[in-house]
Formats: C-alpha cells, sequence, structure tokens
C-alpha cells in the first residue's frame, strides 16, 4: 500500500520533476508514440522486448530490458500488444504481482471475443491491477501532440487506486481522462473506435435515397418528359439544373425533418401525460441524430448556393438572355417592368439569404466548441426558436418561388406536381402541428408535463 500510494503522488501533475518510471510491453507504433510521449512530459520509460538490442526506432532516452527486467523498474506497466500475444505474460505472474497493468489493445470487429481484452488480461494476471485506457488515442494523435485529433481518453478499472494513478498519468500528458467505471466498461470502450459513424449513418442513408429519388424524379419531369412529348434534347439539365433543384429540396426535407421527432415526442407526452416514459426506439435514436440531420441539410443548402451563383456563366443562360435581347431589338419593343414579379423575385432572393445565413448560424452553435461556450438556454434558444425560424424562412422562401405554379395544370407533367411542392410537405406539416402545440391550451400542460407533473402517477414506477 506504501508503495503505491508513493506512486500515485509521483504520477501526480503537480508534482516535483522527478516522475516515477513507466514500463512499456511492446516497441510497436502505438507503444513507441506513447513512449515519447511520456519522454517528453518528464517520465523515464523502459520498454519490455523480447529483443533488448536498442533500435533507432526507440525513442531517444528509453531503455530497453527484458519483460521481467522493465516489470521490476516499474509500478505501471502499460501493455502495448495485441491479445493473442498476452501468452507470454503468464510466466511473468509473480513479477507483475501488485502492479498496475494498462491495457491499450483493440480488435479487429465489434464483439470479437466473449469478453473484454482487459478482463481476459485480468482473468490471466489476477493478482496485477488492469486499467482499460488509451485504446482510443492513435499513435499519429501522440506524435501531432493531440493538437488535431480527440484529447478524451476513457478510463475503466475495479481498482480505484489504480484508476485514479493511470489517470493523472492521462493528464500529465496534457490528455482528458474521462472515467467509465468498472471494467465491465472495457467491453463497450474496446468497441468504440470500431464504430464507423455510428451517428451518421442514418442521415447519410436517408440523403443517399432521397437524393436518388428526387434526381430520377426531376430526371422524368425535364429531361425524358420534354423529349417524349416535344423532341427536345435537354440532357444538358443534368449538370447544373437538375443538381440545382435537387439540393435544395434535400436541405429543405431534411431541415424539416431535424424538427419532426421534437413534435412526436410532444404528442407523445400530451397523449401519455408524462415525460417518464420511454420513447419508442425508432423515436430515440432519430432525436439523437438531430444534429446530424441539420449538418447534411446545410451541405446541400451550400450546394444550392454554390450553382445559383454560377447560373449567370451558363452557356443556357447566356443564350436565352441574348435571345430575349435580340427578339425585343428586331420587334422594336421593350417589356415593361411588372412590378409584382419583381417584388416576387427580391422577396424570394431576400428570404433565401436570411435563410441560409441563420441555417449557418445553426450549423455553426452545433460545434462541440462553440456549443460548450454557451450556456443550455442560449444553445437551446438557438437550435430551437431559431432553427424554427430557419424553417420558416426556408420553407417561405419555396413558396415565393413556385408558388404561383400551384393552380397551373401545365406544370403537373404525367399528372406529378413539381418537386418544391414535394419539398413543402414535411417542413409545412411541422410548422402546422408546432403551431397547434404552441397555443396556450396545450403548451401549459406540456410545459407541465416537462416540468414533472403526471396525469396517472404509476407511470413513474
Amino acid at each position: 500500500m506504501t508503495k503505491n500510494s508513493s506512486n500515485t503522488m509521483a504520477l501526480a501533475p503537480s508534482t516535483a520533476n522527478k516522475r516515477e518510471t513507466i514500463c512499456i510491453f511492446g516497441t510497436g507504433d502505438f507503444g513507441r508514440a506513447l513512449g515519447q510521449k511520456l519522454i517528453q512530459s518528464g517520465y523515464p520509460v523502459v520498454f519490455g522486448s523480447r529483443s533488448t538490442k536498442t533500435s533507432s526506432l526507440i525513442p531517444r532516452g528509453a531503455e530497453v530490458l527484458s519483460h521481467a527486467e522493465a516489470a521490476q523498474r516499474a509500478a505501471i506497466i502499460i501493455v502495448a500488444i495485441q491479445r493473442q500475444h498476452y501468452s507470454f505474460l503468464t510466466p511473468l505472474a509473480e513479477a507483475l504481482q501488485g502492479k498496475v497493468l494498462v491495457d491499450i489493445s483493440n480488435n479487429l470487429k465489434l464483439d470479437q471475443y466473449p469478453e473484454s481484452n482487459a478482463q481476459h488480461l485480468a482473468q490471466l494476471l489476477p493478482a496485477a491491477k488492469v486499467v482499460k485506457a488509451f485504446n482510443t488515442v492513435s499513435a499519429w494523435a501522440l506524435q501531432s501532440g493531440t493538437l488535431d485529433a480527440s484529447r478524451q481518453v476513457f478510463v475503466c478499472g475495479d481498482d480505484m487506486e489504480a484508476k485514479q494513478m493511470v489517470m493523472d498519468l492521462v493528464r500529465a500528458l496534457g490528455l482528458t481522462p474521462l472515467d467509465q467505471g468498472s471494467l465491465l466498461a472495457a467491453r463497450e470502450i474496446e468497441n468504440y473506435p470500431l464504430q464507423l459513424f455510428p451517428m451518421w449513418r442514418f442521415p447519410i442513408f436517408l440523403s443517399l435515397g432521397l437524393t436518388i429519388f428526387f434526381f430520377l424524379y426531376c430526371l422524368a419531369l425535364d429531361i425524358i418528359y420534354p423529349y417524349v412529348y416535344q423532341k427536345k434534347d435537354l440532357s444538358f439539365l443534368i449538370a447544373i439544373s437538375i443538381p440545382n433543384k435537387v439540393c435544395p429540396v434535400l436541405a429543405l426535407v431534411l431541415l424539416g425533418l431535424v424538427y419532426v421527432p421534437g413534435v412526436l415526442a410532444a404528442i407523445l407526452q400530451l397523449w401519455r401525460g408524462t415525460k417518464y416514459r420511454r420513447f419508442p426506439g425508432w423515436l430515440d435514436r432519430w432525436m439523437l441524430c438531430r444534429k446530424q440531420l441539420g449538418l447534411v441539410a446545410l451541405a446541400f443548402a451550400s450546394v444550392h448556393v454554390l450553382y445559383t451563383l454560377v447560373t449567370p456563366i451558363r452557356s443556357y443562360v447566356k443564350w436565352r438572355t441574348s435571345s430575349q435581347v435580340v427578339s425585343q431589338a428586331l420587334s422594336n419593343t421593350t417589356e415593361p417592368l411588372n412590378t409584382t414579379n419583381a417584388w416576387l423575385s427580391d422577396s424570394y432572393l431576400a428570404l433565401g439569404i436570411l435563410g441560409f445565413f441563420l441555417f449557418v448560424l445553426l450549423g455553426i452553435t452545433s460545434l462541440p466548441s462553440v456549443s460548450n461556450s454557451v450556456n443550455w438556454r442560449e444553445f437551446r434558444f438557438v437550435q430551437s426558436k431559431l432553427g424554427y425560424l430557419t424553417l420558416v424562412l426556408c420553407t417561405a422562401h419555396t413558396l415565393v418561388y413556385g408558388g404561383k405554379w400551384f393552380l397551373v395544370p401545365s406544370s403537373y407533367k404525367w399528372y406529378l406536381p413539381p418537386i418544391y411542392m414535394l419539398s413543402l410537405i414535411i417542413p409545412c406539416a411541422v410548422l402546422v402541428v408546432k403551431f397547434v402545440l404552441i397555443l396556450p391550451c396545450l403548451d401549459k400542460p406540456l410545459t407541465q408535463i416537462r416540468q414533472g407533473w403526471e396525469r396517472n402517477p404509476q407511470y413513474s414506477e
């Protein structure tokens, strides 16, 4: 206990310059990168290896000893090897007794083994104190000084003193330790680096599906229909015109989908009369990925802005403009300014500019570096109040653009509505339901429910 206590004191960031020696089993990329980081932080480092020959790859200032000799030199031993090679540790059980073993291994796939690597290590060496850490930090992040990577290090272990020693070590390296509890959490920690954009899958797959649908929809109405009935080859519209229709439609639809789960959750809470019953799993997952949906929507809106900016330099637009000028010159006529169309055009552009500005503001606020600097009320005001205002402006932008074509029969090709009409379904439905929910007769009981009031208290059990 005395030795471990001294280790704890030696590893605290605020101690004297002399730090406790750290042992690393393994001379791979991560082991060398971690050793270099430890040396830069003032820790003496000794590597335990099968070969005690010094290599140019080993960080300067580190010693290379046999596993048994290296284990005797340090109270904390970082096991930087894969699980399939743990068997060499069994003969070292006596030398590792009472030592803190930091398991940093990862697997090749999720839930590859019945138990986590850290639990397996603890079973092999029951006299040692196993702590899981550093598996979510890459060798590149350590070499680059963690300036461009996550500083968070998940830590878990059954021995509180050993876990605190490792967390102090993490802090001394300029990283942020996050205590995840007992060693039972190691399985989840080991699965974390193997997850490929878990919160982005639904938004990406949904946006891809909607992109394909709306692209084919525009292809049928704008390319195939004129060719079949008018023998016009308008295939060049595929490059800019059709994408410039699909992108704003997707941006508006996805923005509407960001606020659908909040509306559904409010309706469920009013119906149930309590906030203590869990939402359906699909609604929970939907609510958790709203940020990602909004960022994908912002990406489509940004592409729409770029396509719109290049519109004046397109050959088709130049040809159409020059044709109109020549036609008026030949006929010696000038079309008078239609103030109604001028108002509609300016209003359409103004609503689009304001909507996109607020859209960008929502995206910036969702960044961790920004959201961490505002309090909850400020964040909620931006994401909720300004978010709905953004949805209103973008919906109005679309309505002003194509509202006059709602009752024109020629706009319904093959009895199908123009694409912008489809984009208005979800946003308009969300705004109508939200307007109903803010009526005093519904808003007051909903506020009470969210403050803890229940219609049937038995649901809280």
